[in-house]
């Protein structure tokens, strides 16, 4: 019982002492169940493009030190600097970085770095370039509650591919896992701040950390909250000892399984091989100049090809009938004995009555009869043959998802090759595969917004593009990576000399190297170097770069322009974006949003946002309570009012506990 052996000791009642004595021991010996990782130190990020100045937070350009610093002064080109303990030091410039730790609070921005605009009124693509955590708690102030599918696909933390405050952790690390799970844990419990109550998360991985995640899972979501285990065997090893291996995972967790249910939210996706099925009936009716004998031949003939891709239930549906439907005959008895479904059928024929079925008929005389004008009662040469029903293959056209799968991946960096012309990212997801998903999940909301928080190759943002392209959706897809330069590449670049924050360094980091020229070929159709690719898409896209703000300078009023993707962006990112100040308001024409600027000109402002339909956002920046209530009561109440610039500090001052 360790100290608590003193306190219990002080208890005065011998009954009292010894029964609490009992039951601290037995507590003691009981095993803890569930996850129990360590919490890690917070997280801190280098931002090698910003500025060293006095009051910054900064770190050692070697990316082996961890230690956190304050710039207390600058002189010289040199740098003093005091830690947590009062310990100075002197340091030059040039060797240090600014770093964001997290647990302090962050004011970020959004500054872009170039549109494409194909996509007239869509709401526009946003990728990220930045820290996740941090954009994370930038998107918690524009999409709280927001977002209807999250998809990630993570470190698989196998040794090399994960790191942690600026370092890879190694396979020999001792602390990995509970590294990992530090780190993975603050992510999805923001995540789960920007799922709609029927909105749903899938998180890839493998089998190095599927255990573990799925109890963090099953902690930061509830258990209850648990839909599927996606299971996609992508390869196989012949020479392995036990199993081929080779398969990844997909965990499903809904935000409210409960909510789903009240929605009757039902997955359905179309049967393996059906519209090649009914191609191949179009043609085999078309060639037998519709004669049903002969197009069902032709059409059996065409299916044999197709057994191993078809699923049996669409292989059974091997007839033509006389209007060139698709169909199988099954029974048409009942299972059970009913006085209402004794009844006679008259062969429409013969005019004599089919011998009744000695249980009865399936249906009741009024729906048998419809069955009947409708041509789906296939009766015999006369009445001494059983009639069937006919079963069309139209109707069956959707299926419920299979939660295990197999599909090469192989096809997934094939496909990436040929966009970016080369190779430049191994082992990229195959985004026809993430659109079979995502598009499962968003079927019956083709507005749905789409997150991506670990975007790497932008594989997520593709699916989402073509997926609309398929189904004339408007998806948005908002994704977010860094510009990490793996391992290998950073240790060559560092042979030659270079240093995070080089251009050379930058030019190949992924976000640079990778994702933002994947979605330009996509969207545009060209490739960076002019070869054609594609027709393109009718989509828009935005590619920003998060910026770190001074508190004061936001409270002065001077960060209109890191601010104004954002205000953008919580508007719905359509339209035009409104980048700079004026003397009194803004309200584009193509706009969808408006922004007072002077709170004098208030009733102009509230005129003009009346005189608009189109508007659903007005941004008020104000100093005063009193003058942004009075504006927010008269404005339209289709229109939502936010407060600048308190509202945007406020949402970011919260941020203080890691999460």
């Amino acid at each position: 019982m360790g100290t608590l052996d003193p306190l219990i000791e002080q208890i005065t009642d011998p009954v009292l002492r010894a029964k609490i004595a009992k039951e601290v021991t037995e507590l003691e010996s009981r095993r803890t169940f569930g996850l129990i990782y360590e919490k890690h130190l917070p997280e801190a990020i280098r931002l090698p493009g910003a500025e060293v100045r006095r009051g910054a937070t900064v770190m050692l350009r070697d990316r082996h030190e961890e230690a956190v610093w304050t710039v207390t002064g600058l002189a010289d080109g040199q740098a003093t600097l005091r830690d947590d303990d009062g310990n100075t030091t002197s340091v030059p410039v040039a060797d240090l970085v600014v770093a964001r730790v997290f647990g302090q609070p962050i004011y970020p921005g959004l500054r872009a770095t170039g549109s494409i605009t194909r996509g007239g009124e869509k709401p526009h693509h946003l990728v990220i370039n930045g820290e996740n955590h941090h954009a994370l708690q930038t998107l918690r102030y524009t999409h709280a509650a927001m977002v209807d599918v999250i998809y990630i696909d993570p470190p698989y933390n196998t040794g090399g591919d994960f790191t942690y405050n600026d370092k890879y952790i190694g396979a020999d690390d001792r602390y990995r896992h509970s590294k990992w799970l530090s780190f993975m844990e603050k992510r999805l419990s923001l995540a789960h701040d920007l799922l709609k109550p029927t909105g749903v998360i899938i998180v890839a991985i493998d089998d190095n950390e599927y255990a573990h995640l799925k109890l963090l899972m099953d902690d930061v979501f509830e258990p209850q909250n648990f839909l599927a285990s996606l299971v996609w065997q992508g390869s196989g090893k012949n020479d392995a000892r036990y199993t081929a291996g080779g398969v990844d995972y997909m965990l499903m967790y809904a935000k409210s399984e409960a909510r789903l249910t009240e929605a009757d939210v039902r997955w359905k996706e179309p049967k393996p091989g059906i519209e090649d099925a009914l191609g191949a009936a179009e043609t085999a009716w078309s060639e037998s100049e519709h004669d049903p004998a002969e197009a069902t031949r032709r059409f059996r003939a065409a299916l044999r090809p197709m057994r191993s891709t078809l699923e049996p239930a669409v292989f059974r549906y091997d007839q033509i009938d006389d209007r060139g439907r698709v169909f199988q005959a099954t029974d048409v008895t009942s299972p059970n004995r009913r006085e209402n479904l004794m009844y006679e059928v008259i062969h429409p024929g013969t005019g004599r009555a089919v011998r009744t079925p000695a249980k009865g008929w399936r249906y009741a005389r009024e729906t048998m009869d419809a069955l009947i004008a409708d041509d789906r009662i296939l009766f015999g040469p006369d009445e001494t043959t059983m009639p069937r029903l006919k079963r069309f293959l139209t109707d069956q056209m959707d299926r419920v998802p299979y939660p295990t799968f197999s599909q090469p991946r192989m096809p997934g960096s094939k496909k990436l090759e040929v966009i970016l012309g080369e190779q430049r990212f191994k082992f990229p997801k195959d985004h026809d595969v993430l659109a079979r998903w995502i598009g499962t999940v968003t079927q019956n909301n083709l507005d749905a917004v789409v997150l991506d928080f670990f975007a790497g190759s932008g594989s997520s943002t593709h699916a989402v593009m073509a997926l609309n392209a398929i189904d004339g959706g408007r998806r948005q897809s908002i994704a977010v990576t860094n510009n990490e330069v793996d391992q290998s590449t950073a240790d060559a670049l560092k042979r030659q000399g270079h240093k995070p924050g080089d251009p050379v360094w930058e030019a190949r980091g992924i976000y640079q190297y990778v994702t933002r020229p994947r979605v330009e070929t996509v969207v545009t159709g060209v490739r960076h170097d002019g070869s054609a690719y594609s027709e393109g898409l009718n989509e828009n896209v935005t590619f920003a770069d998060l910026t770190y703000l001074d508190r004061s300078h936001v409270e002065r009023g001077h960060a209109f322009e890191d601010v104004a993707h954002l205000l953008w962006l919580l508007a719905g990112a359509r339209g035009a974006v409104i980048e700079e100040e004026t003397e009194t308001f803004a309200a584009p024409a193509d706009a969808h949003y408006a922004v007072l600027f002077d709170e004098d000109c208030w009733s102009d402002f509230v005129a003009t946002v009346k005189d608009r339909d189109d508007l659903t956002h007005a941004f008020v920046v104000t100093d005063s309570d009193a003058a942004f209530s009075h504006v927010e009561s008269v404005l339209p109440d289709y229109v939502q009012a936010v407060r600048l610039y308190e509202s945007y500090l406020s949402a970011f001052e919260i941020n203080v506990g890691g999460h």
